[in-house]
């Protein structure tokens, strides 16, 4: 999935404020293999009064550092970043989200282009200690960024000293002559630093084996790179030719499980993040976390139980 509108987050406040993300169409998403491209379908937050978190009985006493989630402005964001036990969230932006509180780290991300500006820069540096990288620059609808024009801009996010994430393709990071093989080659090339790599992945496969699925990818990226992973978006959905198909919730449910249980023994993979923790109010998101601060979905349940 990638940033709706193809656009960056806008951050309406000055550097090291909180930044208001502004979203517009439901993301397009790839699937375990390949990736296609979705029509757009108008999404915004469901707006509710927030409620204070509730602990859940069985949740784990202390969350794996691992786990976390992408988020966009919504209400009750902060009640539901401390519900689902998250220890870090992102939100395509490099300032974080108005009202997502304190109990979950925010990393800041240099989105794409035209992202790469002394003012968005400043504004990462003083929300965050990491970086991530460009979004879906293999995606036409998101950053949609040739290799050689990535790899000019790289020395400007490398000179913020922060720890640095590669670009976060879309589909293909395990194949050779992809986008993001070219890219490691031409950072090594130059002498650039890329400290983790960065990936999304979404699975079209419904049934019990898209757990395996996802870790054989991983597999195949950690054994071409063997750096570090983060998994920044995940989630089964597939399209087909009538658009977006999502699993049943209890299937949902079945692999947040599943898959949170094998990325935590991967010790190559340093952090997750579901796609997402919000729902929005129009279109259907069969990958949300929360209704509102305190409405966990199915996926939410399991999700807040895990790491």
């Amino acid at each position: 999935m990638r940033l709706w509108n193809g656009e960056p987050a806008t951050a309406t406040a000055g550097p090291g404020e909180p930044a208001t993300a502004t979203q517009g169409a439901e993301p397009a998403v790839s699937g375990s293999a390949s990736a296609v491209p979705s029509a757009s379908a108008s999404v915004s937050p469901r707006p509710s009064a927030s409620a204070s978190p509730k602990t859940p009985a069985g949740a784990p006493a202390k969350t794996s550092s691992k786990k976390g989630v992408s988020v966009w402005q919504s209400s009750g964001l902060g009640a539901a970043l401390t519900d689902v036990r998250a220890s870090w969230y992102y939100n395509w932006a490099s300032g974080p989200t108005q009202g997502a509180g304190s109990s979950a780290t925010f990393v800041p991300m240099i989105w794409g282009e035209k992202s790469v500006t002394d003012a968005e820069l400043a504004r990462a540096k003083k929300s965050g200690k990491i970086l991530l990288g460009f979004n879906e620059p293999d995606f036409a609808s998101q950053s949609n960024m040739t290799v050689e024009r990535a790899l000019d801009l790289w020395p400007r996010l490398q000179a913020t000293g922060l720890r640095l994430g590669s670009p976060a393709v879309a589909v293909g990071a395990d194949r050779a002559g992809g986008w993001l093989d070219r890219f490691m080659a031409g950072a090594r090339s130059r002498g650039y630093r890329v400290d983790f790599i960065t990936l999304h992945w979404y699975g079209g496969d419904f049934s019990s084996a898209a757990v395996g699925h996802l870790k054989n990818y991983l597999q195949a990226v950690y054994q071409r790179y063997r750096m570090p992973i983060w998994v920044t978006e995940y989630a089964l959905i597939k399209w087909d030719a009538n658009g977006a198909v999502y699993p049943s919730d209890a299937q949902q449910a079945a692999f947040v499980t599943g898959s949170t249980k094998m990325m935590q023994a991967l010790s190559y993979v340093e952090r997750y993040a579901w796609f997402a923790l919000p729902w929005p109010t129009e279109g259907h998101q069969g990958t949300a976390l929360y209704r509102d601060g305190d409405s966990p979905t199915a996926a939410g349940r399991a999700y807040r139980a895990a790491g």
